[in-house]
């Protein structure tokens, strides 16, 4: 769906969302690595990227770190998106191999669309608010699921109610 860049990038700044008090509190380059399980030389690209864009604020030196440029509230993810990802870039149809939009829709193209739709419209209407002195700590395994493997995050998988492979 988007990224590795963009995954980092989103996985920061919601990890500075949830310990921002007004920018008084900053965290290093290795403290939001370690509690994200980010690979630090990466981050500390992907962050300077934000901090270019005006989304965080990072200051060198002891008691130094990164802390968000604004209120997580007027931060959208869309924000963080677009630094990383071109809008529609491809419109490849996943059923036929041929261009979306050229010559006879696919039998998913609807729901395709319909799904495009959805994720355009939570990353423009939501914030980084969503996260604000939310415990890192607080997420675990879904009930009935196993853990997943050290040094991996368990993907997202809605529940369908099929078996999985």
């Amino acid at each position: 769906m988007y990224t590795r860049q963009t995954e980092t990038a989103i996985a920061a700044a919601s990890r500075l969302a949830e310990v921002y008090d007004g920018g008084t509190t900053r965290l290093s380059v290795t403290e939001i690595a370690e509690s994200r399980s980010l690979q630090r030389p990466f981050l500390a690209k992907i962050l300077t990227v934000l901090s270019q864009a005006g989304i965080v604020g990072g200051a060198p030196g002891p008691g130094g770190g990164f802390t968000l440029a604004k209120p997580p509230r007027e931060i959208r993810i869309y924000d963080i998106y677009r630094l990383f990802e071109t809008e529609n870039a491809s419109h490849i149809c996943p059923f036929g191999g041929g261009v979306c939009g050229q010559g006879d829709p696919c039998p998913l193209h609807a729901e395709l669309v319909d799904v495009q739709n959805a994720v355009d419209q939570l990353l423009y209407e939501t914030t980084l608010e969503r996260f604000e002195g939310v415990s890192p700590t607080a997420r675990g395994p879904v009930e009935d699921e196993q853990p997943a493997p050290a040094g991996r995050r368990r993907p997202f998988r809605p529940d369908t109610g099929r078996p999985r492979n």
